[in-house]
């Protein structure tokens, strides 16, 4: 996979590594379509090519897994409940479908 990239101002397309975020003017490409590009005429191709190393996984990219698999985990009830607690509101203590059950804290 490739990201192209088109720079107007200077009549450019840049085919590099897979971009991390969304941008104007950014496409992804799978490898048939990255290897058959072709630029309109006057135009430039700049093929940055991936540092092989960047593509294989490090141990941030599996730290940063498990954190968020330990934060989808978490019960999200419990951190509503005391902040619930603090404010005097109601707390969403179940749900089924559409529809929810609220209790009051104890004062």
């Amino acid at each position: 996979m490739s990201t192209l990239t088109y720079v107007y101002a200077d009549s450019t397309a840049v085919l590099g590594p897979l971009a991390t975020y969304a941008e104007p003017h950014c496409y992804d490409l799978c490898l048939m379509h990255s290897e058959r590009l072709t630029a309109p005429r006057g135009w430039e191709i700049v093929r940055i090519a991936p540092d092989p190393d960047s593509l294989k996984p490090s141990s941030d990219d599996l730290e940063a897994l498990a954190n968020a698999v330990r934060e989808a985990a978490r019960p999200r009830y419990l951190e509503r409940e005391a902040a619930a607690t603090a404010s005097g509101d109601a707390v969403e203590v179940a749900r089924r479908g559409h529809l929810r059950v609220l209790a009051t804290p104890e004062s």
